[in-house]
């Protein structure tokens, strides 16, 4: 029989409440505020942030405050810049490629509910990841939906909800976000 954490990774319903998860979400608790309490100029602040995410790509920056749920699930890419107030909830994983630029207070989703009441009163969940394609700009208060992907060079405009997928070289706006523009 699986863990809770593979069929988590695997996509499927799992235990919210299951003591390794939850021993997991404390380590990732403490290393994130490790990373939010260290000063901007700060040499560990980058060595605390490469222990929490999966993947840090070089140059990547990303400002504080940051949430995430367990970070292992989090890749970043290259250069790609993070502004303060990012929540990644990284159940699935969370992938955002290079040159990517995310506005203050973005965040990236990946945790579903069972809509039956009782499995959700149980702690039952599940996740759908979410991908970011390079050379994005998310603006801010951005809202990315479990399950999303946007295409490289894609610009989302501030406070827009993004339930679907975006296509590649596009303007997309709104909640739920639309495309108003090809670039």
């Amino acid at each position: 029989m699986a863990s809770q954490k593979e069929r988590m990774l695997a996509g499927e319903l799992y235990l919210a409440d299951d003591p390794e998860l939850q021993a997991e979400l404390v380590h990732a608790s403490k290393l994130t505020a490790r990373f939010n309490a260290l000063d901007v100029d700060d040499d560990a602040r980058q060595e605390v942030l490469a222990q929490l995410v999966g993947e840090l790509g070089e140059d990547a920056w990303i400002r504080s405050p940051l949430q995430v749920d367990y970070g292992y699930n989090i890749s970043v890419g290259a250069r790609t810049f993070v502004n303060c107030g990012a929540v990644m909830l990284d159940v699935a994983p969370i992938r955002i490629g290079a040159d990517v630029q995310i506005g203050p207070n973005v965040q990236l989703l990946t945790p579903t509910h069972p809509l039956d009441p009782d499995k959700r009163r149980q702690k039952w969940e599940a996740a759908e990841p979410v991908t970011i394609g390079d050379n994005v700009w998310l603006g801010g208060g951005v809202i990315v939906c479990p399950g999303v992907s946007i295409g490289e060079n894609t610009v989302v405009g501030a406070g827009a909800v993004v339930t679907r997928d975006l296509p590649a070289n596009v303007v997309a706006v709104g909640n739920p976000a639309r495309v108003i523009r090809e670039l």
